[in-house]
């Protein structure tokens, strides 16, 4: 049963962010379609805000540039699950690591928590990288969201 969290990042996704994650960023098409993506570049921004590095050609963003509204999804080991509306806007385009791609604050409209009474999250999502140039880009991603995060 989903309960009300607030606006703030709760100490547990805050710590599952900074260490690294795969969240599920949901939009609605100006068609009314639902788009989801699983997006690895993400880094809080204080407690009331998160940067995120999506490519500028991606479904998903055009999506959340036309209608702002998104919705995260994070599952990750220690129970951790949690669903965070968000109301998006290009804080950074193109990224200054990759011209494809660019930086978005999502600012927390509300949280909930979807941890349920009968199971645990044991694990999230398990990635690993295609090449050295793909962890190289992912890397050099996430350092610029910690530098925004901490100067922006």
């Amino acid at each position: 049963m989903a309960k009300h969290v607030g606006v703030k990042l709760p100490d547990d996704l805050i710590k599952v962010l900074k260490k690294g994650t795969v969240g599920i960023l949901a939009t609605f098409s100006e068609k009314g379609l639902p788009n989801t993506t699983p997006i690895q570049c993400v880094y809080p921004k204080g407690t009331e805000s998160i940067l995120m590095s999506i490519n500028k050609d991606h479904t998903g963003y055009h999506n959340m540039v036309w209608q702002k509204k998104i919705m995260l999804s994070f599952l990750d080991e220690g129970n951790v699950a949690y669903s965070v509306l968000g109301r998006a806007g290009v804080v950074r385009a193109p990224s200054l690591v990759h011209p494809l791609m660019n930086i978005v604050r999502i600012d927390i409209i509300d949280i909930k928590s979807d941890r349920s009474t009968l199971t645990r999250i044991e694990s999230g999502v398990r990635w690993g990288y295609t090449s050295w140039e793909a962890e190289e880009l992912t890397r050099g991603l996430i350092n610029e969201l910690k530098e925004l995060a901490a100067t922006l």
